[in-house]
């Protein structure tokens, strides 16, 4: 196989699933070269630790880059150890909370133990941007500052929104997407992917390798996966999440939520199905069928396939027939009696007061088969009690 075909093979691998990419022909060059060289292209992933917890969304970039790996490229885990100090505010209106270094190494050993899951540690390298951030004296972060223009950091949407709105911006934010882009400039990248959301801050990196004299690198980005709600991007604050490292029968439950218009978007972003398969089955066949399988081809990328296959039975034996599961999660819940509200927080059910009540207040939660419909009452579960949340279960533990 020529050069130029190994080429257009890896580029029809690597553009699924993509949102954009600055720019397409630039990638193509850097791969025909990386071909000839012999060089593997070094791929870039920025990870700001603060949510240790791996769920889909995410997955949708770790799996891009693991296709990067399986061409032969090198993967570069950029942990902001400092720039975790600062706070990135992409798309929030207000300032984040600054990190301790406790909390930062505890977050980044966490994501280390999961990607794993993922990426292919023989062609993962784990850098921290303290290494040149942090022994930068003031003169340099001046020389920093001078490659890049206060007009262009405004262009961000949500600081001109914020400047317009009275909002204050510090000079550390104003500093961040100079930090995050010299990353990249320190480390050499070919390319870095992020999230749509990243698009600003991973330019700006391309911009600054062209200051220091470097070939300026390619921006890929991922889009943003809907939760299980099919509209807002998945969160566990949200709720409408599935972590990688959940079972595969609390996997498969969830999964089963999603609506059917997100199932083929789930196809493309969360496995590696040929979306002409796809196609060819979601027109005949009943959706809550391909969900099924959209849940089986998901959990198989996480857990073995016989244990997706399994979580699809006692789906089948639980929703269908109507039957208790035959395993229920445990959980341990604190002495004395508990509102509903406090039972689902407790139970890990809902993950915050207000959806709790919401859930309560709509009759979704049972207590050994008594609908617990009014917030405030408070219940005291029994030693191996069943609490039933729509069609999750748990299992009482007291003490």
């Amino acid at each position: 196989m020529s050069i130029e075909e190994q080429v257009e093979q890896q580029l029809a691998r690597l553009e699924r699933g993509t949102a954009e990419i600055i720019s397409r022909d630039d990638l193509r060059e850097k791969i025909a070269r990386s071909l000839r060289d012999g060089k593997p292209l070094r791929i870039k992933l920025g990870l700001d630790p603060t949510a240790p917890h791996i769920h889909l969304g995410f997955a949708v970039v770790l799996r891009k880059l693991r296709q990067f790996q399986d061409l032969g490229h090198q993967v570069v885990l950029l942990i902001g150890d400092f720039t975790a100090r600062v706070g990135d505010p992409s798309g929030r209106s207000v300032t984040r909370k600054v990190l301790s270094p406790r909390e930062i190494e505890e977050n980044a050993r966490t994501y280390r133990d999961q990607l794993s899951r993922i990426l292919d540690p023989e062609r993962t390298e784990v850098r921290f941007n303290s290494e040149w951030l942090g022994p930068m004296d003031f003169a340099a972060v001046i020389a920093l500052a001078s490659r890049y223009t206060v007009a262009r950091v405004m262009e961000r949407d949500d600081f001109e929104r914020r400047f317009r709105e009275g909002v204050p911006i510090g000079l550390h934010e104003v500093l961040y997407p100079l930090m995050q882009g010299y990353d990249s400039v320190a480390l050499g990248c070919d390319v870095e992917m992020g999230g749509t959301d990243q698009k600003f801050n991973i330019l700006v990196g391309r911009e600054l390798q062209r200051e220091y004299g470097q070939v300026p690198q390619v921006v890929f980005l991922m889009p943003i996966l809907e939760g299980l709600d099919g509209v807002q991007k998945m969160s566990k604050s949200l709720g409408n999440y599935v972590g990688i490292t959940e079972t595969p029968t609390e996997m498969f439950l969830k999964l089963m939520q999603l609506p059917d218009s997100r199932i083929r978007r789930y196809f493309e972003l969360c496995t590696e199905v040929p979306l002409d398969q796809v196609d060819a089955r979601l027109g005949t066949e009943n959706p809550r069928d391909s969900k099924r399988w959209l849940a089986r081809e998901i959990i198989s990328l996480y857990h073995p396939r016989e244990e997706a296959e399994k979580a699809d039975a006692e789906w089948l034996r639980v929703v269908s027939a109507g039957q208790v599961p035959s395993e229920i999660p445990e959980v341990q819940l604190p002495p004395g009696p508990l509102s509903p509200v406090e039972l689902l927080l407790a139970a890990g059910l809902a993950p915050s007061k207000r959806e709790a009540r919401r859930l309560v207040e709509q009759g979704a939660l049972s207590l050994e088969g008594v609908v617990l419909d009014d917030p405030a009452t408070p219940v005291e579960p029994a030693e191996g009690a069943r609490l039933k949340l729509g069609k999750r279960w748990r299992q009482v533990r007291r003490g």
